[in-house]
């Protein structure tokens, strides 16, 4: 994931998620001024209708609207070549790092009793 993505998601946490301690305007200003101000404007009309600025892609889908996002698209992210914006929403895209979209490990577990239970089953 490229800086400019990295300090838009940093920026999204530090105002949308509002966490427990106040976290100094300096550095959410420093943030600011990373990215170029035609991105800052985009991000901030959506923030002030109440949408987080950037959104995931998970099996080509944009987490946002969850609309299938073409996949030219996907390839751009992965190159990193550009940051691109979802046609259903306008949100900013980004591709997360593998372990975010890594299954969980109840899910892994779950399926390893279903078949146990299954070869139980046919045991019987």
């Amino acid at each position: 994931m490229n800086e400019l993505m990295q300090n838009l998601l940093k920026l999204q946490a530090l105002e949308f998620d509002k966490p427990a301690e106040p976290v100094p305007d300096k550095h959410i200003a420093e943030l600011r001024a990373k990215i170029p101000a035609p991105i800052l404007g985009h991000y901030d009309r959506l923030m002030v209708r109440g949408k987080k600025g950037t959104a995931a892609i998970h099996h080509q889908v944009c987490t946002g609207c969850h609309v299938q996002v073409p996949r030219g698209t996907v390839l751009t992210l992965m190159h990193g070549d550009d940051i691109q914006i979802c046609e259903s929403c306008g949100r900013y895209l980004y591709l997360p790092e593998p372990a975010e979209s890594a299954p969980p490990v109840a899910t892994l577990e779950k399926s390893k009793l279903r078949k146990k239970r299954t070869a139980l089953v046919h045991a019987v």
